[in-house]
């Protein structure tokens, strides 16, 4: 008896495993779970069943150097290239902060066609000093997801960068 009643949860653990797994395969919008997996266009143009579009960054970093804090937002473009053979769909931007905007094309980008992601970094919103932000964007590329960046020091109105708290401060 006591065998059994070991057993019996058991199987019930396997079987509702076994349902969520089959209901799972059922949904494909099952395996898109809000950008912590690849997109289906993503998984299936892994597996070779299609060719899909294909984003290709010119560059995905960039470094605005020393700028002054209050001296004005700073923009940098980033070019990109459709090479695959499918209409590419930039769905979304997910920046560090709010002290940086990304805009992106909202229409699908053709196969061989180009596009530029838009960055506005505005330094008088952050603190002064060393920063370096990501921008996450989200696309049916096959590559899934790809990150630009940009990064800098920016400078109090004075020209001093801010002084660092070391342990004799405190």
């Amino acid at each position: 008896m006591r065998k059994s009643s070991i057993l019996l949860p058991c199987l019930f653990g396997l079987l509702g495993t076994a349902v969520a797994v089959e209901a799972a395969a059922m949904r494909p919008s099952a395996l898109y779970d809000g950008g912590r997996q690849e997109p289906p266009a993503a998984a299936e143009s892994r597996s070779g069943e299609t060719g899909g579009a294909l984003l290709r960054m010119e560059e995905s970093f960039h470094d605005f150097g020393t700028v002054e804090r209050r001296g004005g937002d700073l923009v940098h473009e980033f070019r990109f290239v459709n090479a695959g053979d499918a209409p590419l769909v930039i769905v979304r931007a997910v920046t560090s902060c709010s002290c940086l905007k990304a805009s992106f094309p909202r229409r699908p980008v053709p196969a061989g066609g180009e596009g530029t992601i838009r960055i506005v970094y505005e330094p008088h919103k952050s603190e002064s000093g060393t920063f370096h932000k990501v921008v996450h964007l989200y696309s049916n590329s096959a590559d899934g997801r790809h990150i630009v960046a940009v990064q800098g020091c920016a400078l109090d109105d004075d020209g001093r960068q801010p002084k660092r708290q070391t342990d004799t401060d405190l």
